[in-house]
């Protein structure tokens, strides 16, 4: 059995092709490089269609054990993440067609800044948390073609050339989905957040408690 902990401690330096490579050669525990490498892009992926956290897993195990066996047939025509990628999107939609039809819809697209975020306070992080269930629940709602471009572009944060083997669409329909994507989620967010416009920057108990205190401490020592 081959030691692999040299290899895990530098594999985003060791390419795909090479732990390929290797595994295909007998060196079977390096497939695990792979798996740890890609698990995140592909539970996120493979659950934005099925909306399932149980059914994702399932899947994910289902496209990493089709991805063993055909390891032979990955040509390098296209990077191997892409490659995987598509793998998993198949089952994922394989998946979904059991229990219904998943449907697909299209439009043009424009490209926006993906954000960057300071270090927030402990109210402000308690405020993301609670948006970003509105938005995970606002993405749930999308079709699934829409899910799976939303969350390879802006998630995930592959091009759109990348998005497109992946999925297996054009360029085109990639940006199409990506524009009436966003422009769901705007509507959506819009009308869920207008809701909780009264309760925000409310004065919460802690800052309560400390500017009070704060002033107590400051007459009453001005006081005596």
């Amino acid at each position: 059995m081959p030691d692999i902990e040299p290899i895990r401690e530098q594999r985003e330096s060791v390419s795909d092709e090479e732990i390929v490579r290797r595994v295909l050669a007998g060196e079977v525990e390096l497939f695990e490089l792979v798996m740890r490498k890609y698990n995140r892009r592909i539970y996120r992926i493979v659950r934005a269609i099925l909306k399932s956290d149980d059914d994702a897993e399932d899947v994910m195990q289902e496209a990493y054990v089709k991805a063993y066996a055909h390891l032979r047939d990955f040509a390098g025509r296209a990077r191997f993440s892409t490659w995987l990628t598509r793998i998993a999107v198949h089952e994922a939609f394989a998946r979904s067609r059991q229990g219904r039809r998943f449907e697909l819809v299209e439009n043009a697209d424009t490209e926006t800044p993906i954000m960057t975020h300071a270090v927030r306070s402990p109210e402000q992080r308690a405020s993301d948390s609670e948006l970003g269930g509105i938005l995970e629940q606002a993405i749930e709602e999308l079709p699934a073609g829409f899910r799976a471009v939303l969350v390879l572009r802006l998630i995930e944060q592959l091009s759109v050339e990348e998005t497109s083997e992946a999925l297996d669409l054009t360029e085109e329909t990639v940006k199409t989905r990506l524009h009436r994507a966003r422009g769901v989620l705007q509507e959506r967010l819009a009308d869920r957040v207008g809701a909780t416009l009264p309760s925000l920057f409310d004065f919460g108990n802690s800052r309560c408690d400390r500017v009070v205190a704060r002033v107590l401490e400051r007459i009453t020592a001005g006081a005596a």
